[in-house]
């Protein structure tokens, strides 16, 4: 593994980490009348401490970037699946709660299962595929369980919507990974040029809104840990999906490498859901004392 891949991955991962849990804090104090709509946006810039949580994010995600471009698909979304320790940390300091049992088994899966799933797997660049067809069936079958997963939401929204949209997020954001790292090539390859006379930065900039839309009306309706396991669990398991799926990326296939990426990945999933139900995680506000106030004292 390239150390400055593991500096940038998990560097990113601790600007996410803080970055949500900031921008929760602001977001579950938005009105419920912003659900879904780009409004919910424009309120939240009125919140400093959402601002805040969002220049984390997009420094988290710029990093992220940089990792993508000196590392596999495969290997650096497992690694940014450790933001939920960083969140955790700074919902640890605000809440003064303890890890406990729970809080140290979690991070003993999610650790474990990071470290299982790469050691294991061996990520390896390739050539990307360019099988269009595979490609795209890939890109939409993501996207399209994300709408599908943003509809039931919509009928859902106070008892497993918030749930659903960070799921769809997740799965929108992992896509955005995959496409950020082809973004990356064009550039390296054609300079700007090169860049901007192909779709995948469009893209990438109209799944991350549309990523960002969902995460804050999760966050608005719901305690952020009903949000962040399911958001923090999808994007690396579609961004593996991406990488793998169409980009080249390389595994190990071997029965017992297959065995132990597969532990490695379900550890992965337990830790980050351990963790995001710890008690420390915020438990959220009653929209009820605030239903028209989006002000952070």
């Amino acid at each position: 593994m390239s150390v400055p891949v593991l500096v940038l991955a998990v560097s990113a991962a601790c600007c996410l980490g803080f970055g949500f849990v900031l921008q929760q804090n602001a977001a579950q104090r938005a009105p419920l009348g912003d659900f879904l709509s780009p409004r919910l946006l424009l309120d939240l810039m009125k919140v400093p401490r959402w601002l805040g949580g969002m220049a984390l994010m997009v420094a988290g995600m710029a990093l992220g970037a940089a990792a993508l471009g000196h590392g596999e698909l495969s290997l650096v979304e497992p690694l940014l699946a450790t933001n939920l320790l960083f969140a955790l940390t700074l919902s640890r300091h605000q809440t003064g709660r303890p890890l406990g049992r729970q809080g140290w088994a979690g991070l003993a899966l999610l650790a474990g299962g990071v470290t299982a799933f790469v050691v294991a797997g061996q990520p390896t660049g390739g050539r990307a595929l360019t099988d269009p067809l595979r490609h795209w069936l890939i890109i939409g079958g993501t996207v399209g369980l994300a709408m599908l997963l943003t509809g039931c939401a919509k009928r859902s929204r106070l008892t497993v919507g918030p749930a659903l949209l960070a799921l769809a997020a997740g799965l929108l954001y992992g896509v955005q990974d995959a496409l950020t790292r082809v973004s990356g090539q064009r550039f390296t390859a054609g300079g700007f040029t090169g860049l901007l006379s192909g779709w995948q930065p469009y893209a990438v900039l109209a799944l991350g809104v549309t990523g960002l839309v969902l995460v804050q009306s999760a966050f608005e309706t719901a305690p952020l840990r009903m949000s962040l396991p399911a958001l923090t669990a999808a994007q690396p398991l579609a961004g593996i999906v991406c990488g793998v799926g169409f980009l080249g990326d390389r595994l190990r296939t071997d029965t017992g490498a297959l065995a132990w990426e597969a532990c490695g990945l379900a550890a992965i999933v337990v830790g980050i859901v351990l963790l995001g139900l710890h008690p420390a995680m915020p438990p959220g506000v009653a929209k009820s004392a605030h239903m028209g106030d989006v002000r952070m004292g």
